[in-house]
């Protein structure tokens, strides 16, 4: 089993992340996006998508996706449980992590690719002609980031953690959403102290290191 992988993307920074908070090593091979490495053609093979993450196991089989991989790790490495125990637990991480991916990654990526000087003619991921910036989408995505603040802080003003009292992938995505967005210059609203209450505690977990 390896993961391919590259230390300064976000998202396979989520599911380092959860591998962290799991206690699981997993080998992996450095794609490096910025080198454009995910347009070789052996890696197409690996991933049509051409993006990154992805989990190769042992018969071959790979599984691309954040999400999709970390719950192949749940599966494997149950404890200490990360997206949910029972039934109803599982529908609400499912739920918030959803909503972290839709209102928070989305968001930073909307802004970082379509005004960081890195992703000129790279406005979608894993598209080798190209995709140009479109200034409107940044500036769409930072008034995104704000609703999402602005949401989260709500949630958050009376739960320790994003999905309720247990910390789950749904604090994960949330908090590379804000790292990601960084990028950008954009960060916690002074107003949003509950976020930056969880965000200071997410930030001291040996995970947020991975």
């Amino acid at each position: 089993m390896k993961l391919y992988d590259f230390e300064l993307a976000p998202n396979p920074r989520r599911v380092r992340m959860f591998m962290a908070e799991k206690g699981v090593t997993i080998p992996t091979v450095q794609v490096n996006t910025r080198e454009r490495e995910q347009f070789a053609p052996d890696f197409a093979k690996i991933n049509p998508f051409r993006v990154i993450p992805v989990l190769e196991l042992d018969d071959g089989t790979c599984i691309g996706e954040s999400v999709a991989i970390c719950r192949y790790i749940e599966v494997l490495h149950p404890e200490p449980p990360l997206m949910g125990r029972d039934a109803k637990e599982q529908a609400v991480i499912e739920m918030w992590d959803r909503r972290a991916e839709l209102e928070g990654m989305s968001a930073a990526g909307e802004v970082v690719r379509n005004a960081a000087p890195m992703f000129e003619d790279r406005g979608v991921a894993g598209v080798a002609d190209g995709f140009p910036q479109i200034p409107a989408l940044a500036e769409r995505g930072g008034k995104r980031m704000a609703r999402f603040f602005d949401f989260w802080d709500r949630q958050l003003a009376d739960n320790a953690y994003v999905a309720g009292p247990n910390f789950s992938i749904a604090d994960i995505t949330s908090f590379i959403a804000i790292e990601f967005v960084k990028r950008a210059e954009i960060t916690i609203p002074d107003q949003c102290k509950h976020v930056a209450r969880w965000y200071e505690s997410v930030s001291q977990r040996p995970s947020a290191k991975a």
